[in-house]
């Protein structure tokens, strides 16, 4: 169903000085002033009844070419018009969608042209988040423009997911993603804990020799090493934690850099990724399987003092870097480098440092690389846990 507004107070004006100007004539037996009488009371009936009838065989309806689109990024959506057999004058698309009003003339004009007429729209959204887009609804007025209808569909609105936007990671110096590497300056991939065999690869310079597969070298198939298996999960883990005050750019901010680096880790070999109220890592692998749900739990993530801190009792065991993406840094450092094995990555945004360092946060720390307006800041491994804990005990 759709509802329907008549605005006509011009049109009852001039049927009022129709109706004034016809009295007069008879009065004064001014014959002269009859016919402009009439025809100005029929002119002020006419309209409106006209406008009226037309809006009420018309609609506009709204075709979405996507359910998603990236901040920032132009989107795409047709709008159907379609005329009643009495025309539709004066036809106007009201479109809450990007807050315009589109008038239809020359070949467009519903009037004159087709039944039905398509429009097609931009609209940019400058925020992540779930969208919810009004219905269009449509307007038509008489050519003197003495009356006007809007009629407003009863269709329910339509719901778009606005992702967040996703930037190339900036490393600071050449290192790159070596710099996730453990505590003893291996790579995630060869955590301490690396006992089971899990292939063969080529010898890479600086590995141990108890490590070369000799009989592949007197096979003559030149130097190669075998593949070592952690007993734990080695890819690294990213953590965003939305919590704390401010404005809102900080949270977004938080989020595209937690974005950025899943999909970069995730496209070099896999990572873990971890919001804020979740106790469950989600594993996002080379070919982002599950991806595309952690993005649209990305989208929807509110922050501020009632958001929750995510689980990380669940990333107990795992061997690889935490990447610990905060709108603010952290209260107690020591319970964060105390979470996992490997290194911790502190990433906050911009706002939130202070002469170059994460406000608050003290000890050795270097940056690595920056991202989405956010800064990111090896803090070290489990060998920094005990300064940072005995440091934290004896300030309390």
């Amino acid at each position: 169903m759709k509802s329907q507004r008549l605005f006509a107070k011009r049109a009852m004006a001039v049927v009022a000085a129709g109706l004034g100007l016809l009295l007069i004539s008879l009065l004064f037996d001014a014959a002269p002033l009859f016919v402009p009488a009439v025809a100005l009371t029929l002119i002020g009936l006419i309209a409106p009844t006209w406008v009226w009838f037309s809006a009420r065989g018309a609609q506009a309806l709204r075709h979405l070419q996507a359910e998603r689109v990236v901040e920032e990024q132009l989107l795409a959506t047709t709008i159907e018009i379609r005329r009643s057999p009495l025309g539709l004058p004066g036809a106007e698309v009201i479109d809450p969608f990007t807050g315009s009003r589109l008038r239809l003339g020359g070949r467009r004009s519903p009037f004159r042209g087709r039944r039905v007429v398509y429009v097609r729209v931009m609209a940019r959204f400058p925020r992540r988040g779930m969208q919810t887009l009004p219905p269009p609804s449509l307007s038509a007025s008489d050519p003197l423009d003495l009356a006007r209808v809007e009629r407003v569909s009863d269709a329910p609105p339509e719901r778009l997911l606005v992702l967040p936007r996703t930037e190339a990671v900036r490393w600071l110096n050449s290192g790159g993603g070596r710099h996730f590497e453990l505590p003893d300056g291996l790579s995630h991939a060869e955590a301490f804990a690396a006992v089971d065999v899990d292939g063969l690869r080529p010898y890479r310079v600086g590995s141990p020799a108890s490590r070369i597969h000799w009989p592949a070298v007197a096979r003559g198939a030149g130097l190669i090493e075998r593949r070592l298996r952690a007993d734990g999960d080695t890819r690294p883990l990213v953590v965003l934690d939305p919590r704390g005050g401010g404005p809102t750019e900080l949270l977004d901010a938080a989020v595209r850099a937690a974005a950025s680096l899943t999909l970069e880790l995730a496209r070099s070999g896999g990572c873990g990724l971890l919001l804020g109220g979740e106790q469950r890592v989600t594993t996002i692998d080379r070919e982002l399987t599950a991806w595309p749900a952690a993005y649209g739990r990305l989208a929807v993530i509110e922050g501020g003092p009632l958001a929750r801190a995510p689980g990380l009792s669940s990333s107990g065991g795992r061997l690889g870097a935490m990447i610990y993406v905060a709108v603010r840094p952290p209260e107690r450092l020591a319970a964060l480098l105390a979470s996992g094995q490997g290194p911790v990555v502190l990433v906050v945004p911009h706002e939130s440092l202070a002469d170059g360092r994460p406000r608050g946060v003290r000890g050795p720390m270097y940056a690595t690389f920056e991202v989405s307006g956010c800064r990111g800041f090896t803090l070290g491994g489990r060998r920094e846990v005990d300064r940072v804990k005995a440091r934290e005990t004896s300030s309390a």
